[in-house]
């Protein structure tokens, strides 16, 4: 019985809590139309407020951010405090979404991306190692068609060549003379000389 009273109470704080944001937004939305007829300076007038556009560094901008001020002088509110804040106008070019796309001005016609939603950019990677590998493959095709020997290379070539090298094939044909060189105080070495020999018959002795 107590979780039905629990979940009965809570149900009625729920509906109570989602009368209560209604009116609220009802009371905005009418105090919107109503602000909408008047101009900021009636505004700014009628909150003791001051003009936007002549705050400076180190004025207070938080009494622009209530309730009571239409959204489209906040927005003025902080377009000057990002101008007289140095941090915040210096905005650095890198930051990401720094400019505003949606403005048909900035939007360049046909514009593509080639990020795909789940594979990032995989499709521009993959085009990438493509384009590389194709140029791979015509350096190796150029490789293959120079001439790689003597024979591959027109006579053209070869006669314009020819005479700027030397004739090595003539040199080593003909062979430099053997020189015997015998030093002039040196003896001149004789032949040895024969020697004479004799053969007796013993019988002729005997005789």
């Amino acid at each position: 019985m107590s979780d039905f009273w629990s979940r009965r109470k809570a149900a009625v704080q729920a509906e109570q809590e989602a009368e209560l944001r209604e009116e609220e937004a009802r009371i905005a939305e009418e105090r919107e139309v109503a602000l909408a007829e008047k101009s900021d300076e009636e505004i700014l007038e009628e909150l003791g407020l001051p003009d936007p556009d002549t705050l400076s560094e180190g004025d207070n901008f938080k009494v622009f951010l209530t309730e009571a001020v239409p959204a489209r002088i906040k927005s003025r509110v902080l377009r000057r405090l990002w101008m007289t804040n140095p941090i915040l106008a210096n905005v650095d070019g890198l930051v990401d979404y720094g400019e505003d796309f949606t403005d048909a001005s900035m939007v360049v016609e046909n514009m593509q991306t080639t990020y795909q939603v789940g594979k990032g950019m995989t499709r521009h990677l993959e085009e990438m190692a493509r384009q590389a590998e194709a140029e791979q493959q015509e350096e190796v095709e150029e490789a293959s068609e120079e001439p790689e020997t003597l024979e591959d290379v027109p006579e053209e070539d070869l006669e314009e060549v020819s005479p700027e090298v030397p004739d090595l094939v003539a040199e080593e044909a003909a062979p430099a003379p053997v020189v015997l060189a015998f030093d002039d105080d040196a003896e001149i070495p004789e032949a040895p000389r024969r020697r004479m020999r004799f053969a007796f018959d013993e019988q002729g002795e005997d005789e």
